[in-house]
């Protein structure tokens, strides 16, 4: 009974709560024997400060992980962004002659790619800023993996491919180009980019397809084989 009226009686003080007994030194061990526990269980049970910090980093690196990986995935992949409204995906050859009746005079230059393609990659945020800077101009995208029989027959072999067309000229002229050689691009533009009236219906890509490509034409920069 001693024993619990003191313990009733006492007040939390720095010098009331130091065992001064031999009994009480015996039930509370020093505070510096947990210091020399190395385990990490001696971390999460020593005061609720010290266990937050044994789990709480691990939990918020944990979350930010989640969270940086969700917004990766949310985000486009290269090859699905677009410059703007001039900037068009062809996912067949019906799409493709689609666009090219209704561009009417305007030049349509078409980028034949591929997803797997390290020059077509480089090359593509430098054509994006062309197409803003041209919104006269229409650029049409060509999976060359979704649409093989069709870059076969439009003789693609190398990519990235560019072809240009413009109302009843029709293809106008056709080179693969890289990042180094992009100035092969603006000259072409510059060349076919003029006012001009056509006469005469557009030529379709079924009248394209059925002719050879000549040599001269296909010139290679340094794209991937396909």
């Amino acid at each position: 009974m001693a024993d619990v009226v003191r313990l009733s009686s006492l007040r939390f003080s720095s010098s009331s709560l130091t065992p001064s007994s031999p009994r009480q030194r015996a039930l509370c061990p020093p505070p510096q024997k947990l210091h020399q526990r190395s385990d990490s269980s001696a971390d999460c049970y020593f005061g609720g400060g010290v266990a937050g910090l044994g789990f709480g980093p691990r939990k918020r690196f944990a979350s930010l992980k989640a969270h940086a990986t969700v917004t990766e995935t949310d985000q486009p992949k290269w090859w699905e962004r677009n410059a703007g409204p001039n900037m068009v995906d062809i996912h067949s050859t019906q799409e493709f002659l689609s666009a090219l009746s209704h561009a009417g005079e305007r030049l349509v230059i078409v980028e034949f790619y591929g997803t797997w393609c390290a020059s077509c990659k480089a090359l593509f945020p430098k054509l994006c800023r062309t197409a803003k800077e041209h919104p006269e101009i229409l650029f049409l995208k060509v999976n060359f993996d979704e649409n093989k029989p069709m870059c076969k027959n439009l003789n693609v072999k190398v990519l990235p491919y560019f072809h240009f067309y413009r109302g009843a000229n029709g293809q106008l002229e056709s080179f693969s180009c890289s990042l180094a050689k992009f100035q092969k691009i603006r000259d072409a533009i510059q060349m076919h980019n003029t006012e001009r009236c056509s006469i005469g219906p557009p030529i379709g890509v079924g009248d394209l397809t059925l002719e050879p490509a000549s040599p001269g034409k296909d010139n290679l920069a340094g794209g991937s084989s396909v």
